[in-house]
Parts: C-alpha cells; sequence; structure tokens
C-alpha cells in the first residue's frame, strides 16, 4: 500500500534504551488539519514517541515522512535542521520550564521569529502583537517575565511561540494537564480554534480520556510502547474493544465513580 504524499506518516518506529524496550512497532498517520490523540499511563512510551517526531531522540528503527519528506535520517547541515523545527513544534506540559525566566514575552516570541525567519525588527515587532492576539494576549503580557503570568497565560505563550514558525503538525505533551479544569477548557477551546483557522495537525499526547473527548478526531491507545487499540476517537470511546482501553475509560472519574473498580495496571 502506497503512504499518503500528505500529512504525517510513521511506519514501524522503535526506541531501546539498553534492555528496556520503550516504543516497539508505532505506526499511524495524521492528516493535514487532522487531531490524533496519543493515550495511555506513565510509561506506556507516548512521550518517547512524540520527542523522535520532533527530532529529540533519535529512533533506532522505522521512518517517519512529513508531506512524502524523510525525517528518519540525520539532519545534514544546520538549515536542514531548522527546516524541519519548523515543520513540526512542540509544547510541553509545565510552560514555566520552557519558556526563559529571564526574557520578556515579547522578547520569547522575537528570538524565535530572528531564528526562523527574515523580518526586519518592524515586521517581528508586528508578527509578535498577531501571535500574541491569535492566543488572547495582548500588550500587557507582551512587556513582562513569564513569573508574572498565571499558568494558563503562560501555556498560550508557550502555544505562540510554536505557531510562531508557522508548523505543519503540532505536538501537545500533557500541554493542559498542569491547569485547573476551567483553564483547561479554555486552552482547549483556544486550540480547535487554531486547528480550525490555520489548518494545523495536532498529536496530542495525554493520560486523561476526558480530555480527548474535546480534542481529537482518532486515538492511538499506547501501552508498554505497543499499539494495542486505534481508530476514530468516537469508537474507540464509546466501543473499545481492547480490556487495557476499557480499565483506561473505567478510570477516567465521572459520577457514581469508584476508583476502586480498575487500574490500567490490571489489564491483561
Amino acid at each position: 500500500m502506497t503512504a499518503p504524499s500528505k500529512g504525517l506518516v510513521v511506519e514501524g518506529l522503535r526506541k531501546r534504551y539498553g534492555d528496556h524496550t520503550a516504543v516497539e512497532d508505532v505506526s499511524f498517520t495524521l492528516a493535514p488539519a487532522a487531531s490524533l490523540a496519543i493515550v495511555g499511563e506513565s510509561g506506556s512510551g507516548k512521550t518517547t514517541t512524540v520527542r523522535m517526531l520532533v527530532g529529540l531522540e533519535r529512533p533506532d528503527g522505522g521512518t517517519v515522512r512529513l508531506d512524502g519528506r524523510d525525517r528518519s535520517a540525520r539532519p545534514r547541515n544546520r538549515a536542514e535542521r531548522l527546516a524541519r523545527a519548523r515543520e513540526i513544534q512542540m509544547v510541553f506540559q509545565d510552560p514555566y520550564l520552557s519558556l526563559d525566566p529571564r526574557v520578556t514575552v515579547s522578547g520569547c516570541l522575537d528570538e524565535v521569529l530572528r531564528l526562523h525567519t527574515a523580518l526586519d525588527a518592524t515586521a517581528r515587532r508586528a508578527r509578535v502583537a498577531e501571535l500574541l492576539d491569535q492566543v488572547g494576549l495582548g500588550a500587557r503580557e507582551a512587556a513582562v517575565l513569564p513569573r508574572r503570568l498565571s499558568g494558563g497565560q503562560r501555556q498560550r505563550v508557550a502555544i505562540a511561540r510554536a505557531l510562531a514558525v508557522e508548523p505543519r503538525v503540532l505536538v501537545l505533551d500533557e500541554a493542559v494537564a498542569a491547569l485547573d479544569v476551567s483553564i483547561q477548557a479554555q486552552i482547549l477551546d483556544l486550540l480547535a480554534t487554531i486547528r480550525r483557522e490555520a489548518g494545523i495537525g495536532y498529536l496530542f499526547v495525554t493520560h486523561d480520556l476526558a480530555v480527548v473527548r474535546h480534542i481529537a478526531d482518532a486515538v492511538l491507545v499506547l501501552r508498554a510502547g505497543r499499539v494495542v487499540e486505534s481508530g476514530p476517537a468516537a469508537h474507540v470511546l464509546h466501543a473499545p474493544e481492547h480490556p487495557y482501553t476499557r480499565l483506561l475509560l473505567a478510570s477516567v472519574p465521572r459520577r457514581g465513580w469508584d476508583p476502586g473498580h480498575g487500574s490500567p495496571a490490571r489489564a491483561t
């Protein structure tokens, strides 16, 4: 079967650390402007998988292609490395750790634009204002250091920084896990709007299936580094076929939920 020429195509991805297999034979596709949730408990291999996609880890096997271009080989030079970085951007769980505490919000975004674009200072200032407006921030937030912002505001800055290079794919690694429920909802609504307007594909890495319902078109379930179930979000969430997926769903708090009912670790 011929792989799609557009979007992200991952085939047979594999990663080992000594005797430990972190990821084994992971394959999936992400069409342009689609949203795929990669779910599983801690240690399932989901973060290792996406770190290989963005180039933070080198796979031991498998291929990663974006719009038909192979990203599996080592970049040949700095220009190619920067080009790959622009294609797939990542937003981490803790925005405070991913932002330089010594640099203002506007300075953070300007630094990205200086590295990746040929815009002059005037054009960069305009672009910074545009990016902040896109994520619901303004001039007041632009002038302050990250520590002066709330957790939700810092995550908005992290999203703006990722959007600055106009990526084809945005990887969100537990990007709302550290936020309270009301702020989570605001960030998820923001992400939905950005995806609709900018046509960016999302890889949403999470252990929280309650969040998946609001963000994903499709779901990939990992356990011990392997795919145990995948498919459209509606099917996986409402008619799961694998026992592990059913136990993950049983662990989602809800009215009448019994925390002793089941644990994903008990799946067979």
